[in-house]
């Protein structure tokens, strides 16, 4: 289970607005990625918070609230579009959103502490965790809103383009997603570098 090692000690190293950052969506073949940053208030505490992948959708929704309405917690949320994934590509996409989440904080933190691999360019100080999402308390945070957040947001492209089914698989590659593009094509909110959309004979729908 995560904990707050990492938070405790940047704190007693004099840093007082320590934000978790994770993202959501690195690996669907349509829609965007989402990112999200969490600064916890002194004290904070939410029994079963975890990596949002591994607890059920009812836990993560039931947790998201809790986040989200909770006075003291400053979060935010950002996305980078499928148009900067496809011309970036998915890595760097990432860390944009992942920069943008941290800029949208208010106020901006001291230190962050990121999910994943070292970023280049980043704007605050930070430290890598590899697999964070499940040993720091506050990037699980990002992770859960991060992830329900995106959920949210293909289930409105699912009411554009119902065909896809994308709030049942939120655009991962799963076999009823292959079949419609194969059936239907590409819509405008398929990745096209990724390469199950770029082999489609169908053209695009839309831009």
């Amino acid at each position: 289970m995560p904990d707050l090692a990492f938070e405790t000690a940047l704190h007693t190293r004099g840093y007082q607005r320590i934000a978790g950052i994770d993202e959501a969506g690195r690996g669907p073949l349509a829609g965007p990625v989402t990112a999200a940053a969490v600064i916890f208030p002194h004290g904070f505490s939410c029994p079963g918070l975890d990596d949002s992948k591994k607890i059920s959708a009812a836990k993560r929704q039931t947790i998201y609230e809790r986040l989200t309405g909770e006075p003291g917690l400053i979060w935010a949320v950002a996305t980078a579009s499928r148009e900067e994934i496809d011309r970036l590509n998915i890595l760097r996409a990432t860390h944009l959103a992942m920069r943008r989440a941290a800029e949208a904080l208010n106020p901006l933190p001291d230190h962050c502490l990121i999910d994943g691999l070292p970023l280049r360019d980043f704007p605050f100080p930070y430290d890598a965790i590899v697999k964070g999402d499940g040993l720091s308390l506050s990037i699980a945070a990002a992770s859960i809103i991060a992830k329900i957040t995106r959920d949210r947001l293909m289930a409105v492209i699912d009411r554009e383009f119902p065909q896809f089914g994308f709030a049942k698989h939120q655009g991962y590659g799963t076999k009823a997603h292959l079949e419609a593009l194969r059936n239907h094509g590409p819509c405008r909110h398929h990745r096209r570098s990724f390469q199950p959309v770029a082999q489609c004979t169908l053209p695009f729908d839309g831009a």
